[in-house]
């Protein structure tokens, strides 16, 4: 049995897979806020609750943004800030007596979706969360890659290619650096560009909205977004070469991007055919807690 937790900000997950991928349990419960001790026997509870129940003891994965630090083991870039700078890795292994293996949100659904989801019969695959922020990860043949940092697929903190003088001149990202991709490809650089054209406010989903109506000013937001999306991607094409790109996050549900952009990056690729597939997920929300159960593989 595999067990996968997706350790959220407010809501924490559990899957449980048999060895083909069907099923066996799930569950959700409320997230401890700020309370490190909390979320570390709210955590061990579900796993002895479902081993309990399915009379099986199963390997952990777990799901969260962030991060372990290879240098220092601690976590880091957690969105339950409470668990920043501290061993969580270790400490759950300790009280759960086992193995376990702790990827982020971006990488556990890069996993789900080339285990048995939209790339399930690919070998290389890039799986790209657009939505809040703008996180990937790398799968080859099936094992997700790490790398030696642990950031492996952090294409977002990369500047936009091919960028225009008013590209240039973007707002500063949060990270501090100027012209991230994530600048412009999450769901609020979107509706911050809009935003700029129009001086009005409104949500990437009613931007669509309006696009899907005829508005000149979202067709216009939409056809900018498309075009960045097809530059950023075309760099991972370059120097991944993937079989598959899967869209995750609010973001994909834009239905128009997976014909659109496969046809705007093919004159930023260094290839004469461009044969990658841009494709949206089987599993969706799910892909995070069924990534997690998928690490160990």
């Amino acid at each position: 049995m595999r067990i996968g937790i997706d350790l959220g900000g407010t809501k924490t997950e559990l899957l449980a897979l048999g060895n083909d991928g069907e099923e066996l349990h799930r569950h959700r419960v409320d997230t401890p806020q700020g309370d490190y001790q909390a979320i570390l026997e709210c955590i061990y509870n579900l796993v002895t609750a479902t081993e309990s129940q399915c009379n099986l003891k199963g390997s952990l994965g777990i799901c969260t943004p962030g991060s372990v630090s290879p240098t220092t083991g601690l976590l880091r870039n957690s969105n339950s800030t409470c668990l920043n700078n501290k061993p969580f890795k270790r400490d759950l292994e300790e009280i759960l007596n086992r193995e376990i293996r702790i990827a982020n949100d971006a990488n556990c659904f890069a996993l789900s979706e080339a285990t048995d989801g939209a790339a399930k019969d690919a070998d290389i695959v890039f799986g790209v969360i657009i939505g809040t922020g703008c996180g990937a990860g790398i799968i080859i043949h099936k094992q997700l890659i790490a790398g030696s940092n642990a950031i492996t697929g952090e294409w977002g903190h990369n500047p936009l290619p091919y960028p225009s003088e008013k590209e240039l001149a973007s707002t500063q990202c949060w990270c501090g650096k100027q012209g991230c991709i994530e600048n412009f490809l999450s769901g609020g650089g979107f509706a911050n560009d809009y935003f700029l054209a129009t001086r009005l406010n409104k949500t990437s989903e009613q931007i669509i909205i309006a696009a899907t109506a005829g508005e000149a000013s979202a067709i216009a937001t939409l056809s900018r977004y498309q075009l960045r999306m097809a530059k950023s991607l075309s760099y991972v094409i370059n120097i991944l070469d993937p079989d598959v790109i899967v869209l995750g996050g609010g973001m994909s549900n834009i239905k128009s991007l997976y014909s659109t952009v496969p046809n705007l990056w093919q004159q930023y690729v260094f290839s004469d055919t461009v044969n990658t597939k841009l494709v949206a997920p089987v599993h969706g929300d799910s892909s995070g807690v069924r990534g997690a159960a998928w690490l160990w593989n």
